[in-house]
């Protein structure tokens, strides 16, 4: 039986994860396929990865969402920091929904985690400005007003003493320089202080592998604004690409 459900594709420098979604409880609506990235992860290379993984779910026929680790805008790749040159400036929607013959869109894989968040997660049912950032390798961001996305916010770029931030704040510099929970919740203090004066925001999430340690650190921080750990956790990307796409994309 044909199912109209959203699709979304996860694209990640080591796995591209996929799944329909069930847009009723933000949730798998079969178990997700993965598939280890390419060596070569060019776009059309990928392209020709996302045939086959959708060739597996021939029953789902809705929208796909696609999560990718770079700046989007209107489809269009502007960045590539861990995947290949080549996607700086493709037109990602257009390939994908050539390859695929299905209406594609794709979403900067921070901002599909935060809209999952807000609508089915941590932040669901909160108004105002919802910043949900994720703790790994760099630092990812979403920046959500009463539930609208402002795209490609790359908060973890932000310049505080002198140094990108996430070169000091983000999970890899803790695990790097072995810093105690207590060191790094000090260059965390200073950097969601940082937001706060620039937003004012009335809700902080926080997600990436780490958060599920929240417990470790997250009461050690000296904030005004209440931080919560994310709640969707490795299901993020899938969902929110699948919920962008489902919405028209951007």
């Amino acid at each position: 039986m044909s199912s109209a459900q959203p699709f979304g594709i996860d694209f990640g420098g080591t796995g591209i994860k996929g799944a329909p979604v069930d847009l009723d409880t933000g949730d798998f609506a079969a178990e997700r396929e993965r598939i280890r990235t390419p060596e070569r992860s060019t776009p059309e290379a990928i392209a020709e990865i996302f045939v086959d993984l959708l060739a597996k779910f021939p029953d789902c026929t809705g929208a796909v969402g696609v999560t990718v680790p770079g700046v989007v805008r209107h489809g269009v790749v502007h960045s590539a920091a861990n995947i290949d040159k080549a996607w700086i400036g493709t037109d990602a929607d257009a390939l994908f929904t050539r390859a695929t013959g299905r209406d594609v869109h794709v979403v900067n894989d921070a901002d599909a985690a935060g809209l999952a968040e807000v609508r089915y997660g941590a932040a669901k049912g909160r108004s105002g400005v919802v910043i949900v950032t994720t703790l790994g390798t760099g630092i990812g961001s979403a920046l959500v007003s009463d539930g609208i996305l402002v795209p490609n916010s790359e908060l973890g770029h932000l310049e505080i003493d002198g140094h990108d931030a996430e070169s000091r704040a983000a999970n890899s510099a803790r695990t790097r320089e072995d810093l105690s929970w207590e060191h790094w919740a000090k260059r965390l203090t200073k950097y969601y202080r940082t937001l706060e004066k620039l937003f004012s925001p009335d809700l902080f999430v926080v997600g990436g592998g780490v958060s599920k340690e929240a417990d470790s650190f997250l009461p050690l921080l000296d904030i005004s604004t209440e931080i919560i750990p994310a709640q969707l956790r490795n299901k993020a990307g899938v969902v929110g690409a699948a919920l962008y796409a489902s919405e028209g994309g951007g």
